[in-house]
């Protein structure tokens, strides 16, 4: 088992894992500071909530998961309320490059985090699983299937 809670311990976690769950909760979320408050929230849940991991591996799919899930909670309360007209002009102006990245926001989460994390950053199917608790198959139809949305919402945004 491996301690959490400890300054140590909390430091080394944040060192080795706030930048891949930054980019995460990037691609979850549509502005920068509400995914760097999941992530916040997420190495704070590990300061006061008694958590404790079998190994690394256990440790890196606990947070990868936690990230996940409080991107989820803060996408489903920004829904809910109306955007402030900066933000809205900031979204109807994006960047040479962000289509793709939006899209890939658009998509259900089931089908987003599982193309994040193969396409942004480097998991493989299976290892895929392994993070979120789910069979490779699952991870492989999801990926399949998030493909096939990505592809008919770009061709949707061409025509």
């Amino acid at each position: 088992m491996v301690p959490t809670g400890t300054e140590e311990t909390i430091c080394r976690l944040v060192r080795e894992y706030s930048d891949m769950l930054l980019r995460l909760a990037c691609a979850r979320l549509s502005c920068v500071s509400d995914a760097e408050d999941a992530v916040q929230e997420v190495f704070l849940r590990l300061l006061t909530a008694p958590v404790s991991f079998r190994d690394a591996g256990h440790e890196k799919a606990w947070l990868i998961r936690t990230t996940l899930h409080r991107a989820s909670d803060i996408r489903r309360r920004a829904a809910k309320r109306e955007l402030p007209l900066e933000e809205a002009v900031q979204m109807a102006a994006p960047e040479p490059g962000v289509e793709l990245l939006q899209a890939v926001r658009a998509l259900p989460e089931q089908y987003g985090a599982v193309i994040h994390l193969h396409y942004y950053e480097g998991y493989s199917i299976k290892e895929i699983g392994k993070l979120l608790g789910l069979p490779a198959a699952t991870v492989g139809t999801r990926l399949a299937r998030g493909r096939e949305r990505l592809r008919a919402l770009l061709k949707e945004e061409i025509t």
